[in-house]
């Protein structure tokens, strides 16, 4: 059986259904994750927590909070249509990343969280996280999906000013401007699918197996 819910990566109308197949991939990397290293602690779950950050990963919690369409701010949807060109593929958007790609994702930082503990947001930590995130799904041969997520990415970065002054990298000023840059979505989302789009182009990208176990070994486990 496919592990990837026919759903997934479209905006979910139902609650209870976006938790059940948020869930089940999440057994699904978890289970891919024990057979690179069994005795790795993970244990995370899915839920509904629509907030400003839309999805993420709480050390407090061991969670992946991911969004609701329908719970949205006014000024969210206004960011999603106002990147997608209109709201039918504003909301086309929020399904392909945010009920779609972004739960690996999500889930690469709660990697990072039991192999190292909690750390402070950087430029490094969230490449690693899209790193993680693309080459999970490639292992479950989501590509036809990566490509919709890619060709969104490259429109929203074409239409997205470059926020980063001259003379700095691109991450150096993710690091030393962490929480403007966290706290709007223009900033944040160039960074992001920004970042994306580097990954997804890298012929050199390694599989996911390789890019954990290469991880896990570099901490000690």
């Amino acid at each position: 059986m496919n592990p990837i819910p026919s759903s997934w990566f479209s905006t979910y109308e139902d609650q209870n259904a976006l938790v059940n197949d948020g869930t089940q991939i999440t057994n699904q990397y978890i289970a891919d994750i024990h057979l690179i290293q069994p005795n790795l602690k993970f244990d995370v779950q899915v839920i509904i927590n629509t907030t400003p950050a839309l999805v993420f990963f709480d050390p407090a919690t061991k969670t992946v909070n991911l969004p609701f369409w329908d719970q949205l701010s006014s000024d969210s949807v206004g960011f999603f249509n106002q990147m997608g060109g209109s709201p039918e593929e504003g909301k086309r958007l929020f399904g392909l990343f945010f009920n779609g790609f972004y739960l690996p994702h999500e889930l690469g930082h709660g990697l990072q969280f039991f192999a190292k503990g909690d750390e402070k947001g950087s430029y490094k930590n969230e490449f690693f996280a899209n790193q993680v995130g693309l080459s999970w799904w490639r292992k479950h041969l989501e590509d036809s999906d990566l490509n919709a997520c890619y060709a969104f990415a490259q429109h929203i970065i074409s239409i997205l000013p470059d926020p980063v002054p001259k003379g700095m990298t691109i991450e150096q000023y993710f690091n030393e401007n962490y929480d403007k840059v966290s706290s709007n979505p223009y900033i944040y989302g160039y960074m992001q699918f920004n970042q994306f789009i580097q990954i997804y182009e890298d012929k050199n990208l390694p599989d996911f197996d390789t890019l954990v176990s290469d991880y896990l070994k570099a901490n000690g486990l």
